[in-house]
């Protein structure tokens, strides 16, 4: 009993004196401009396992500091790092307010996207490229799509008034899905055809924060079909943007457009954020040829698409709810959706979206240490229609003896209207925390897709039998600091599909920091999984048909099963200061290995089989077609390699001048028939391998930002390059055969037309703005300044002068 009493003072003494010998440091983090709280910033002790987040009045305390010498360092997405330095001698330390600045020069600033936790993005182990809030509060329009165009690295295309879009590193396509979108941490994806929403968005403009954009394969931490690269916005906390802005804006196309964003702090608990945007405009003048054979003597001759609509339209809107559980964890609720109806390519001529609607139901849960979210992705339409299936639908209805109101009200049938009625889920748990040196991320994701098309491009049985399909994954990644200038990254991930079944995805890296600046080293490998359209696809009567468990062709060959698409990647980059505040620059090389490319839509032969049924009960148009079938495959093996360069130039405190430039080439072996020869023609060349990416290409811009004016001036370069997708062609004259036609620029090849290389061409921007006053802003722009005749993209319009002006007012929050 003696002994247990003088262990228990002797203990009692240790603690005493060990909390003697500790402190506690605290302070409060804010925006320098509006004065508002930075919620959510993180609060580290260098060199230690010590850190906090601050809480919904942006407070912070660091509690158990031994005393000592420390830096603190506080860092929040958007915003450039601040350190301090603090000195504890036992006793408590409240540092009062701290600013925080938003980042004035890109390598200030803090990413989420590399790693899904914030670093520096210097100290990532990956290639991210960002779209400040800055730049998206300069751009005099409503589709920030448009600043892609500026971003180094990336294969920038404009199909139309609308239509922008991006591809990465090479095997660019018209049904392209191995570019992920993601909104706030949420897949931004199309259940059925795996594309990104584009303009199908529920977001507006004046609610994004930035934009961060991943070169090269990220699925270690993002899942399939972060291939390529990604694409992550992330809009705005009502709690540090409270405050009304409504924006007006027009130009020729018959452009007009209204957005309005209002975020308000209710109390120390609750905060709201409520968006909405109606945008219409008219597409470019422009009519594909449909080639149709009406004499039955196996010549077709070219038509205009039928009843071509070329409105365009789009209403938006977007509401979240954010509730403060605890001074550092909050439950936010979000919803979002969207009507829109465009023009759009694809691999068979254009599609007429019309008023097709998309909901989102977003609830997550953050803390310091634990993430999670569930979301419910819902898509629907009725009334959309492939182009090209409806004027032929037409002529044959014509040619029938139909009346004009007859075929026109037949056009519709026979494959030409695609419904959908799809909908997915979504889970994510996430624990993420710092142990000494040691940082760690671990989480699962799940997802359902039920995709619906009522029988009009799925084989769904008519909707009765919806397309069913359960994916899991896990993911991990683990940083160490060997120094205070190295770091060492790994990470995996786990997927596992119903149908395509088990795939490990592991990446590593290495940053090393010096100065200003850093090196990395990465390995990474990504997966293109196959879409539920290319699983179970139902198209044209059955023409063209999913290959999700293999076919048997008449004469017993076997066609196998479609598979991911594999890809790894060897990187190594530099981004950092080369001369203080004025000269920055970013730098990366790459080599990929490629291998199992999913390929578009091709003709394999007449078939006996789709896996064990026969052909003749999956086919609806057996009697048409006779089981000859196009569907999904996997092929090739080849080397991509290339790099990039951007620098960053400070002329002045008001003004930047930017380059950039990238380099991209592939090789393949040509005496590889069995992997490469993938039309079958006992020659390995281009038109196997599918590249359809530019060698060389350059872009650079002049920026002012004064306190009242702002502008900038940015010419982009592409060199020609040729472009296969399918039916659709963009090359130049050459003695090369595409699906039996001879290539011929200005000339039909089988059922479009070649109008030549894509790319070759100058495009010059220009924009301008004053601040009028706090609250308005008036601005404009002219895109492709010198209207120049060129084309980005197949089965779209050549691109002509686009210009608009803008009227912006931001009023501040009640009572502020």
């Amino acid at each position: 009993m003696k002994k247990t009493f003088t262990i228990l003072i002797v203990s009692m003494l240790f603690i005493c004196f060990r909390s003697y010998g500790q402190s506690a440091v605290s302070g409060r983090v804010m925006d320098m401009e509006s004065g508002e709280p930075l919620i959510g910033a993180t609060v580290l002790l260098k060199g230690t396992s010590n850190g906090a987040t601050t809480d919904n009045s942006g407070t912070f305390t660091i509690n158990g500091v031994e005393e000592g010498s420390y830096t603190l360092i506080i860092r929040y997405v958007g915003y450039a790092d601040l350190t301090k330095k603090i000195s504890l001698s036992g006793n408590d330390v409240n540092l009062g307010d701290l600013s925080m600045e938003e980042a004035i020069f890109a390598f200030d600033q803090v990413v989420v996207s590399g790693s899904r936790q914030a670093e520096k993005v210097t100290e990532t182990p990956a290639t991210i490229e960002i779209i400040s809030s800055k730049d998206l509060e300069e751009l005099p329009s409503f589709n920030p799509g448009e600043l892609l165009a500026r971003v180094k690295g990336v294969d920038f295309v404009r199909a139309g008034v609308v239509g922008t879009g991006i591809n990465i590193r090479g095997f660019n396509s018209n049904f392209n899905s191995k570019n992920l979108q993601v909104n706030d941490g949420r897949f931004a994806t199309l259940i059925a055809t795996g594309l990104p929403m584009g303009p199908l968005t529920t977001q507006i403009k004046e609610d994004i924060e930035r934009v961060e954009v991943i070169l090269g394969p990220n699925a270690a931490l993002y899942g399939p079909n972060a291939h390529n690269g990604l694409v992550h916005t992330i809009t705005k906390d009502p709690r540090t943007s409270q405050g009304t802005t409504v924006a007006v804006g027009a130009g020729n196309q018959r452009m007009f457009t209204a957005r309005a964003r209002h975020a308000q702090v209710l109390n120390d608990k609750l905060s709201f954020k409520v968006t909405g945007e109606y945008t219409r405009a008219e597409e470019f003048e422009f009519s594909d040829s449909v080639y149709i054979d009406r004499n039955g003597d196996g010549v077709k001759e070219g038509y205009e698409e039928y009843l071509l609509d070329n409105d365009i339209e789009f209403l938006r809107a977007e509401a979240a709810m954010y509730y403060s559980v605890t001074n550092s964890s909050d439950l936010i609720f979000s919803w979002g959706g969207s009507n829109s109806s465009y023009l759009a390519p694809t691999n068979v001529g254009r599609n007429q979206i019309k008023d097709w609607k998309m909901n989102q139901f977003h609830l997550r849960y953050t803390s310091d240490k634990f993430f999670a979210q569930l979301y419910h992705t819902k898509s629907k339409t009725e009334d959309t229609y492939a182009i090209d299936q409806r004027t032929k639908n037409y002529y044959a209805a014509i040619d029938g003896g139909a009346t004009e109101e007859a075929a026109r009200e037949s056009s519709l049938g026979n494959g030409a209207t695609f419904a959908d009625d799809s909908r997915r889920w979504n889970a994510e748990v996430q624990y993420h925390d710092q142990f000494g040196d040691l940082g760690v991320v671990v989480g699962s994701q799940w997802q359902r897709d039920n995709a619906n098309s009522n029988g009009t491009y799925l084989l769904d049985n008519g909707g009765d039998d919806p397309i069913i399909i359960n994916q899991i994954g896990v993911y991990g990644q683990f940083d160490y600091k060997f120094t205070s200038s190295l770091k060492a990254t790994a990470a995996f991930r786990g997927d596992n599909h119903e149908i395509y079944g088990f795939n490990f995805i592991p990446k590593g890296g290495l940053v090393y920091s010096a100065g200003n600046g850093s090196f990395r080293l990465t390995y990474g490998k990504g997966i293109a999984a196959p879409t539920i359209l290319n699983m179970y696809g139902d198209l044209f009567a059955g023409l063209i048909l999913g290959n999700a468990e293999g076919f048997t062709l008449t004469d017993g060959t076997k066609v196998e099963k479609q598979k991911v698409e594999q890809i790894q990647t060897f990187e190594i980059g530099y981004k950092g200061e080369l001369v203080q505040n004025k000269f920055f620059l970013d730098a990366n090389a790459y080599y990929n290995i490629s291998q199992d490319f999913l390929s578009p839509v091709t003709v394999i032969g007449v078939a006996a089989q789709r896996g064990d049924e026969d052909i003749a009960d999956v086919q609806s148009g057996y009697g048409a077609y006779g089981g000859l079938v196009a569907t999904y495959v996997n092929f090739g093996k080849v080397n991509t390699y290339g790099f990039d360069i951007g620098t960053n130039v400070y002329l002045s405190d008001q003004i930047n001048w930017t380059f950039n430039y990238s380099y991209f080439d592939y090789s393949y072996d040509e005496d590889n028939l069995e992997d490469n020869d993938f039309n079958g023609d006992g020659v390995v060349n281009k038109l196997d391998v599918l590249v359809n990416a530019p060698k060389h290409k350059f872009g650079t811009g002049l920026y002012y930002r004064g306190k009242k004016f702002f502008g900038n001036i940015y010419t982009r370069w592409v060199q020609e390059y040729d472009y296969f997708s399918s039916y659709q062609i963009a090359a130049e004259t050459q003695d090369l055969s595409w699906r039996g036609t001879p290539v011929v620029e200005d000339a039909r090849s089988t059922d479009a037309w070649n109008y030549g290389p894509l790319g070759g061409f100058v495009n010059v921007d220009i924009g301008l703005g004053y601040k009028v006053n706090k609250v308005f802003t008036v601005s404009g722009q002219v895109t492709n300044l010198f209207d120049a005749e060129f084309r980005e993209f197949t089965a779209a319009p050549f691109t002509g002068r686009l210009f608009s002006v803008e009227l912006k007012a931001k009023l501040p929050a009640i009572g502020n």
